[in-house]
């Protein structure tokens, strides 16, 4: 065969078999093509993310429990805020009463927590609500600080979601416990609210303030002056206007520009004297309680020692001469007007006076009352010094009154109270004034909450 022949045979053979693997590789890619679509298929029945409904669907009520329990611990927790809001206003409001009257009973404490979170309409008695309150407290860190009042706000709410875990009725509870701070009960006050120097301690006196404050409601520019060699002791000293004068010794600081402090005796009524008309003092003889004397005069040596009860004293005042000795329990001196005059009080150095007021009636925890219609050019000066003592309140809320000293004792309960005041000779005041029936003279913010 020749050459020719051989290469068209090759040329042939080989267009054959490339023809053949160019169908094979078609076929193969076709195949393959298949087989991938194949193999989808086959992921996609093996694919399990599908299942997300059917476990959504599942999980779905738990997750509305979830959201549903959510939202009831919610409103549990806004109730117990609205309850502790109730709570600490009550609480505050009760221990303000103790201390504004220290008669006061823990009934009419109740009656006045009760009163406040009623505002809150918290209303004991109603819609599961209980109010109760404690003085001493009965639990926390202040058990049996007789100081301190407990209230407590509780009140039980319907379960909603809950209720698949428990039937029992929930129970919120707030508790809140206020008394009053350290030094913030005043002891000696002066009520005009604009007089320029309206307290002044002149000379070289010291008045030194035993655990109470000196409160002055003026807002004059120089309301308390504290001049010359002169030196002021106190808890705190807390005025509505200015103070001017360096010798101020505080534990708990000088404020100015506080809210003034209220008249602890204001809802007092000044008693009636038993007549219009006034009499004279007799003489050599000891003046009677119930009385109306156009005024008492006391010189003798001879002590005088008054029964308890009430003296009405008119326009001739009183007069407590140098070597008198004057003495009485139970006794409140009214100062008040006969033939349109009011009379003027004076106590000589040297003086012996010991007055304690009576712990009830309508005079309670007040030695010296004076009358409310007086004109405020009405002098008043105590100048005993140390051997005039009264324990009780010196209440002359519309008089110029000066104190020269007396109360020296450190358990003594002694507070003065009024208009103007001028201290002019060394004087030392206390309040133990427990069962002495006076009422607290409370300082702009004397409650606060402690738990």
């Amino acid at each position: 065969m020749d050459r020719n022949a051989k290469n068209r045979r090759f040329h042939t053979a080989y267009r054959s078999l490339a023809l053949t693997a160019r169908r094979l590789a078609r076929a193969a890619k076709a195949a393959f093509a298949v087989a991938s679509d194949m193999g989808l298929l086959r992921r996609f029945q093996r694919e399990e993310a599908g299942s997300f409904v059917t476990i959504a669907g599942l999980a779905m009520p738990v997750f509305i429990g979830f959201v549903g329990l959510g939202t009831e611990v919610g409103l549990w927790l806004n109730k117990h805020q609205a309850q502790q809001g109730a709570a600490d206003s009550a609480a505050v409001s009760a221990a303000t009463a103790y201390y504004a009257s220290n008669n006061i009973t823990d009934a009419q404490l109740q009656t006045q927590a009760k009163a406040v979170t009623a505002t809150y309409s918290l209303i004991d008695g109603k819609n599961g609500v209980t109010v109760t309150t404690h003085r001493p407290p009965q639990s926390g860190k202040y058990v049996g600080d007789s100081g301190a009042v407990e209230v407590t706000v509780q009140q039980t709410q319907e379960r909603l979601f809950s209720a698949l875990w428990s039937t029992q009725p929930m129970s919120i509870s707030a508790r809140a416990v206020a008394r009053v701070v350290k030094g913030s009960e005043g002891c000696v006050l002066a009520l005009d609210p604009h007089a320029s120097k309206s307290i002044v301690i002149t000379g070289s006196a010291k008045v030194t303030l035993n655990g109470c404050s000196l409160l002055d409601n003026s807002d004059a520019g120089t309301a308390l002056e504290v001049g010359g060699s002169s030196s002021l002791t106190a808890m705190s000293v807390e005025s509505v206007g200015g103070i001017s004068g360096s010798n101020i010794t505080t534990t708990n600081g000088i404020t100015t520009g506080v809210s003034p402090a209220s008249d602890p005796y204001a809802d007092r009524t000044m008693p009636t004297p038993p007549s219009s008309s006034c009499v004279n003092q007799p003489k050599n003889s000891t003046p009677l309680p119930n009385t109306f004397y156009c005024g008492l005069d006391f010189n003798d040596k001879d002590p005088v020692t008054l029964s308890a009860g009430i003296y009405f004293i008119g326009e001739h005042g009183l007069q407590v001469n140098a070597q008198a000795t004057l003495t009485g329990t139970g006794v409140t001196l009214v100062f008040t007007e006969s033939n349109g005059s009011y009379g003027q009080a004076t106590v000589n150095g040297g003086a012996a006076v010991n007055l304690t007021a009576p712990t009830e009636g309508p005079t309670a925890g007040i030695a010296i009352f004076g009358d409310r219609n007086m004109p405020s050019n009405i002098d008043y000066k105590f100048n005993g010094g140390a051997t005039q003592v009264f324990t009780g309140a010196v209440y002359l809320s519309k008089a110029h009154v000066s104190f020269d000293g007396g109360a020296s004792a450190s358990n003594a309960c002694l507070q003065l109270i009024g208009q103007t005041l001028t201290f002019n000779g060394n004087s030392n005041f206390s309040i133990n004034c427990d069962g002495k029936g006076t009422k607290a003279i409370m300082a702009s913010a004397p409650v606060k909450l402690i738990e």
